[in-house]
């Protein structure tokens, strides 16, 4: 008895079409830029269109979403707020670009260092964002809330809530 393996014709490549839409270019950049950071890592990446305008994706390395949400948990528990976020994200982030990508890593074990360590904003930097959030309610009409607004977070459960 003979068999014969049928031949099947190989799939046709996908037709490239020209898109104004970037999001498949930017998840492709996306995946380049997490598998080239550590694990346990926070990025904040911003895409710069030509228009001027910006696009800001928020990513995670392995094990970072549930390192970033504990350290927001204990942020939160102690009362930090988002100076405090400021203070600690400058003392760890490392700045990179591609192109018209800029990327803001931040190596998560060194945030929880500082968050149970008990690293705080200074005064001065307290003062300085509630003169920010003061000159942008003038300049919109709006009321600002007392204090400094909470802990921004470095984890997606904060970053990324439901229904946001």
């Amino acid at each position: 008895m003979q068999h014969t393996t049928p031949v099947l014709d190989a799939p046709a490549p996908p037709a490239l079409t020209p898109t104004d839409d970037p999001r498949p270019v930017e998840l492709a950049a996306l995946d380049g830029i997490v598998a080239a950071h550590d694990p346990e890592t926070f990025l904040w990446i911003v895409f710069h269109r030509p228009d001027g305008g910006a696009r800001i994706r928020y990513a995670w390395t392995t094990g970072g979403p549930a390192l970033g949400d504990r350290i927001d948990n204990l942020a939160m528990a102690v009362g930090l707020d988002c100076a405090d976020w400021l203070e600690i994200g400058d003392r760890h982030c490392q700045h990179s670009s591609r192109g018209r990508i800029d990327i803001q890593a931040y190596p998560l074990r060194p945030v929880l260092a500082d968050v149970t360590g008990g690293i705080r904003a200074p005064e001065d930097r307290r003062d300085g964002v509630q003169r920010i959030i003061r000159c942008a309610a003038e300049t919109t009409g709006q009321t600002p809330r007392p204090g400094v607004p909470r802990w921004l977070g470095v984890g997606p459960t904060l970053i990324n809530p439901p229904n946001s």
